[in-house]
């Protein structure tokens, strides 16, 4: 199957976590289309688990004006490019002080293919030692709870946790599990 053609491509605005940009294509019929791309680098997302505790951030979510409970998630700082398991180790250590001795690899997520560039890498991070959290300036006022799974699964259920991420991480954990 053939796909559109980039033609033109032309950043709109640029800040220090994305970029969006305009770009003009030509599809496979002939026919010139236009499409705006928001570009940010891609992201490590954690779920710590210990026994049958999920380890849960809570922070205030500027576009939606809400304070939302999600699973530790990030990017490098400047929209530098990191291995993602280094991420992942990072964004843990950083949001809640935990590190991990195990970690296994969940699956590949995209944010937003019809808006968004942008995608994740998910993991598991098990065997875990607690410390201090190192937070972003960005990150002040977040805080870090432990879960029991069926308390995530009813607060999902009632719609209290609804980063889509999340979510789609969770199911990734749930079809590995037994």
């Amino acid at each position: 199957m053939e796909h559109p053609v980039t033609t033109t491509s032309r950043e709109i605005y640029t800040n220090p976590w994305m970029s969006l940009r305009e770009d003009t294509f030509r599809r496979p019929d002939g026919s010139d289309g236009v499409y705006g791309v928001i570009d940010k680098p891609d992201y490590a997302l954690v779920i710590a688990l210990e026994a049958d505790r999920l380890g849960m951030v809570e922070q205030y979510r500027y576009p939606i004006g809400l304070r939302r409970w999600e699973f530790v998630q990030g990017t490098a700082p400047d929209r530098a490019e990191m291995p993602a398991g280094e991420l992942a180790a990072r964004e843990l250590r950083e949001e809640t002080g935990l590190t991990a001795a195990t970690w296994t690899y969940l699956g590949l997520l995209d944010v937003a293919p019809g808006v968004s560039s942008q995608r994740g890498r998910a993991y598991l991070a098990t065997d875990l030692t607690a410390g201090a959290p190192d937070r972003e300036d960005t990150e002040a006022d977040m805080r870090f709870a432990w879960v029991p799974r069926a308390e995530f699964e009813d607060r999902v259920r009632a719609g209290d946790i609804t980063d889509a991420q999340t979510l789609a991480a969770y199911a990734l954990l749930m079809l590995r599990s037994p």
